[in-house]
Parts: structure tokens; C-alpha cells; sequence
């Protein structure tokens, strides 16, 4: 019978200074912050990717459709300043907003466990602020509900993200992180058709995504077991401030994680926030193909993306614990991806753009799963699992923040399109190769 593997040390609970060592019979560790051993099955994984598409189509279907239309009806001779306004406070309140819910999560005492309650507090709160934010009929009062439904997504994502270290054990976190990020990129795709096929009107958009995203959390939120932390465990308040910053210097492996990841999520984020106007202005689709618009494009590109990382990212994350290596494939994976940006910047045709698209499907498919096992592996201590990811999204939604005030100088003054995807390029290269800086991991 195989011996499962010994917990990493990033994620062996911290003891105080002279306490007995945990695990001993004097301290042993609770069931909430030991190192999981025990494979989970097919209904867990269900539960959390269903959940976290919940999630993603709440993020992606206003972000992509319903904000836009709304902000335009509201005021249509400034739509794109106040849609500016609106996103960018939204993502500044999701930075802001993950690391302290998981902060809160980490020190949840009761019945329910650490998770489960802020899973459920989330979806319930989205769903409600999506309804809610549907019958806005000022900047003000979209801006106010679109932040305000960043801050429950928060609470939902801090948790999910928490659970897989919290229940999977080390040597199925590769395959368990492909499933779940499959709903991030089937989000944007089953959103997307929600809002502009199933319901075409604003206000009921808002509403079927909001009861959507109650009804895919619930599941997860009231059946998946989550063991409760004793009261002795919780960490201490005067630790929550402290700890929402992780010391570069005591915990390397987690800043250079950090790093690269936000690194190669800048330029995947420049790479894509303009598309619809390099096919438009960069390429001339509209005039390839008489009779289609820019945004049929951007709607194939995006169709095509999806399938290549819906393809590859489960097999990558299955491969990666086979072998047990993850750096390896997230340096490969950041090739994969810089190469779509090197030959777009070369080659604006059409042809190698959505060549280009199957290629960064492809490379983000393998990165996807890896790069979030890799990160549950090189976290500071078992204690604060929620918020250190929350830290860690931080160098996923921090680039959305400044992708535009990067993108948009390159573009009006510093070489336009081949310069932004040379650049882009050469951010996620720099990932890539910034990786193996990381010691503790194989």
C-alpha cells in the first residue's frame, strides 16, 4: 500500500514560539488545517465547478454585455468614461476584497466550517446585488452595485479557491484545478449566449444570471463536508492586518509564484482587451467579410479559445501529477501562450489570428490547471489558506485594473498593435522564465 506523500512544508501548520511541535498528542492538528490525504470524488469536483461557473458567468456576463448596454442607455454620450468608471472600481473592490474575505474565512468558527458559510453568504448576496443592480437607472447606482456585487463574488471566490488545498490532496491538485477552471473559460461563453440569445432585455439578464449563480453555489455550499476549526486554532485578531501581507523574504517561493502569474496574467490581459478593435482596425475583418461585423469575429476567436483550453487543461492538470513536476509545464505553458503575441505582432492577418487563438487556448489551458496547483503548494501556512489566495488573485485581478493604462499609451503613441503584442509577448516570456525561481517546488 503506497504511503501518501508527507505534507509540503509552506503547508504544515505554524506552531507558537515553545509550544509543542503540532501533531504531537500534546497538539495535534485539527482536522481543518491538516495536510488532506483522501482523494476527492467525482460529486466534489461536480460541486465546486459548478459553483465556480456560477460565479464566472455573475463576473463575465454583465462584465462583457450587460454593464456595457446599461451604462449606454443611461448615458450614451459618454458611455465609454462611465463604463471605465464603472469596471474599474468594480476590480479595485475585487483586489481589495478576496484577501480579506479569505482572512475571514481562515478564522470562521462553527457548525457550518470555515468555507461553507461565506460559499453560501457570497451567492446569496450576487444573486441579490445582480437583481438589484438590473433596475439601476443612474451611473451612480450602477457603480454603487456593480462594486457591491464585486465584494459578494469576492467572498465566493476567496472560499472556492480555498477549498481545493483544504480537500485535495497534493497529487490530484493538478487534475482537480483543470475541471475547475474549465467553468472560467466556459463562463464567458455560456454568459455571453444567456444574455444575448436566452434573455435579450437588461433588467432580466441581470436576473436569470443572478438566480443562476444561487443555484449553481447552493449545492456546493450545503452538501460539500467541510470540517469545522476548534476555537483554540483560529488565528488571532491582532494577526488579520499582519497578515494580509506575506514577507517576500521569509516565504520566496510564494512571492515568486506571485510574480510570475502576475506577469503572465498583464500580458494575456493586454493581449485580449483590444482584439475587437485590432480586428476591426489591425486586420480589416469587416472588410474580409462583407456583411459581418468585428464583433462576429471576436465572438469566433473567443468560441475557438474556449475549446482548445476546455481540451487541454484537465489532460495537463492529470499529466503534471503523474510526473509530479509542476514548474516544467507552467514555463512551457508561458511559451505557448507569448507565441500567439510574437506572430500576431508580425502577421496581422486573419488567418494567423485565429491560429493564434487555438495556440493561446492551448498554452492558458495548460497554464490554467498547473499554475493553481503549483500556487497551493507554495503557500506560507495552513492557517491562513483562503487569504494567501486571495493574495495571490490579486496577481489576477490586479492586471485587469492596469492593462488599460498600459495598452492604451502603446497603442496611440508608441507603435500601435505589433508593438502592444510584441510587449505582451515578451511580459508572459519574462513569467515564464521567472518560474524556476521557485526552489521548493518540483
Amino acid at each position: 500500500m503506497r504511503t501518501p506523500p508527507a505534507p509540503p512544508p509552506s503547508e504544515r501548520p505554524a506552531s507558537a514560539p515553545g509550544a509543542p511541535a503540532p501533531g504531537t498528542a500534546s497538539d495535534p492538528i485539527p482536522e481543518a488545517l491538516a495536510e488532506p490525504t483522501a482523494p476527492v470524488g467525482a460529486l466534489w469536483v461536480t460541486g465546486i465547478s459548478l459553483a465556480n461557473l456560477g460565479m464566472w458567468m455573475a463576473f463575465f456576463g454583465p462584465l462583457q454585455v450587460l454593464l456595457p448596454e446599461q451604462v449606454g442607455v443611461i448615458v450614451p454620450e459618454s458611455k465609454e468614461t462611465a463604463l471605465a468608471w464603472v469596471t474599474g472600481v468594480g476590480a479595485l473592490m475585487a483586489t481589495l476584497g478576496t484577501p480579506l474575505a479569505g482572512a475571514l474565512s481562515d478564522r470562521t468558527v462553527g457548525p457550518l466550517g470555515r468555507r461553507r458559510p461565506w460559499v453560501l453568504l457570497g451567492a446569496v448576496l450576487g444573486g441579490i446585488g445582480l437583481i438589484v443592480l438590473g433596475r439601476q437607472d443612474t451611473v451612480t447606482g450602477v457603480l454603487v452595485g456593480w462594486s457591491l456585487v464585486q465584494v459578494a463574488l469576492s467572498l465566493l471566490n476567496a472560499t472556492l479557491l480555498a477549498a481545493i488545498p483544504d480537500r485535495v490532496p497534493v497529487r490530484q491538485r493538478g487534475a482537480v484545478s483543470g475541471w475547475v477552471g474549465i467553468p472560467q473559460s466556459a463562463g464567458v461563453v455560456v454568459a455571453v449566449v444567456l444574455v444575448t440569445v436566452v434573455v435579450t432585455r437588461i433588467s432580466p439578464g441581470y436576473t436569470l444570471i443572478g438566480v443562476l449563480l444561487i443555484a449553481c453555489a447552493l449545492p456546493f455550499a450545503l452538501l460539500s463536508p467541510d470540517p469545522p476549526l476548534p476555537r483554540g486554532a483560529r488565528p488571532p485578531w491582532r494577526e488579520l492586518g499582519r497578515g494580509l501581507w506575506v514577507s517576500p523574504r521569509r516565504h520566496p517561493d510564494f512571492a515568486w509564484a506571485w510574480l510570475t502569474r502576475f506577469l503572465m496574467q498583464t500580458g494575456n490581459a493586454m493581449f485580449t482587451l483590444y482584439l475587437l478593435y485590432f480586428l476591426r482596425d489591425g486586420i480589416g475583418y469587416e472588410e474580409l467579410f462583407p456583411g459581418s461585423s468585428a464583433a462576429d469575429g471576436l465572438l469566433l476567436l473567443i468560441l475557438v479559445y474556449t475549446a482548445a483550453v476546455v481540451a487541454t487543461t484537465v489532460v495537463a492538470g492529470m499529466l503534471s501529477d503523474r510526473w509530479g513536476r509542476r514548474r516544467g509545464p507552467v514555463c512551457v505553458s508561458g511559451v505557448v501562450c507569448a507565441l500567439p503575441a510574437f506572430l500576431v505582432a508580425l502577421f496581422p492577418t486573419w488567418p494567423v489570428t485565429i491560429a493564434s487563438a487555438v495556440v493561446l487556448g492551448v498554452g492558458f489551458g495548460i497554464y490554467l490547471s498547473v499554475d493553481n496547483a503549483l500556487v497551493t503548494e507554495v503557500l506560507p501556512a495552513a492557517e491562513g489558506r483562503a487569504k494567501d489566495l486571495g493574495i495571490v488573485n490579486i496577481a489576477s485581478a490586479g492586471p485587469q485594473v492596469i492593462a488599460p493604462a498600459l495598452a492604451g499609451p502603446i497603442v496611440v503613441y508608441l507603435g500601435g498593435y505589433p508593438v502592444l503584442y510584441t510587449v505582451c509577448g515578451l511580459l508572459t516570456l519574462l513569467g515564464a522564465v521567472l518560474v524556476w525561481r521557485i526552489k521548493g517546488v518540483a
